[in-house]
């Protein structure tokens, strides 16, 4: 009886031994479906920048690693008017972080911040993805804001990036970027909403949390379906 007990243990470990490969099995597969949303790293929401979103230049590295293996990339930039109206200084009175009601609903208010043409807009130099074949500026509009890489704030103005999506066949999008609890969220669940799969690389972000809004936003995602991630969990 003992020798049938050891000679079953052993085959136990021989079990688990063999389920080990599986977990790489579990790992996410990019295909040619599959595209990656870079969220405003640019400038401003770096260390030192108007608008900086702590720890944000720590998701470079992890966003150039992860991007080679995706066929299609697109970039967002916030590219504000001078004088736009997601400003604190444009309303006399008001500060950073303050919110207002707009047309289109609820605004908070920011520093100035990706003005239009200036060294605070421009994408991360050290952001290295040459596969990446498309930018989306957002907020070019003075008299309202944009967070999603598809739709304005008034939630009916499109960018056109469902379409372009469509037209390469992508069902699967991943996102990243700055910060988690506005522009990726935003992004994130408006892909959602457009039928897509969705899931954001939580180690290739970094949020600016005012006044709870990144737990807010974490749940926001949730709820709507999106997925969170590592970049580890992307097959290599």
């Amino acid at each position: 009886m003992a020798k049938w007990q050891r000679r079953k243990f052993i085959l136990g470990l021989a079990s688990l031994t063999l389920a080990g490969p599986a977990i790489a099995a579990d790992k996410i597969k990019l295909d040619a479906a599959s595209a990656l949303i870079v969220v405003g790293v640019q400038n401003c929401f770096l260390p030192g920048g108007s608008l900086a979103v702590r720890d944000g230049d720590q998701v470079i590295p992890v966003i150039n690693r992860i991007a080679k293996g995706f066929i299609t990339v697109v970039i967002t930039q916030d590219w504000h008017t001078p004088h736009h109206v997601s400003f604190a200084s444009s309303h006399p009175g008001k500060k950073p972080f303050d919110i207002i009601k707009l047309p289109y609903g609820d605004q908070m208010l920011w520093p100035d911040h990706c003005v239009q043409g200036s060294e605070g807009a421009q994408i991360a130099k050290d952001l290295d993805i040459a596969n990446a074949a498309l930018i989306v500026r957002l907020g070019s509009n003075r008299d309202m804001d944009s967070y999603s890489a598809f739709l304005e704030a008034d939630k009916k103005t499109h960018t056109g990036l469902v379409g372009y999506f469509s037209e390469r066949g992508v069902r699967s999008i991943f996102v990243c970027g700055l910060a988690t609890d506005f522009c990726v969220a935003s992004t994130a669940i408006d892909a959602r909403h457009a039928g897509f799969k969705v899931y954001v690389v939580e180690d290739a972000c970094r949020g600016i949390d005012a006044r709870g809004s990144l737990a807010k936003a974490w749940s926001d995602m949730t709820k709507a379906g999106v997925k969170k991630i590592r970049s580890s969990d992307l097959a290599a």
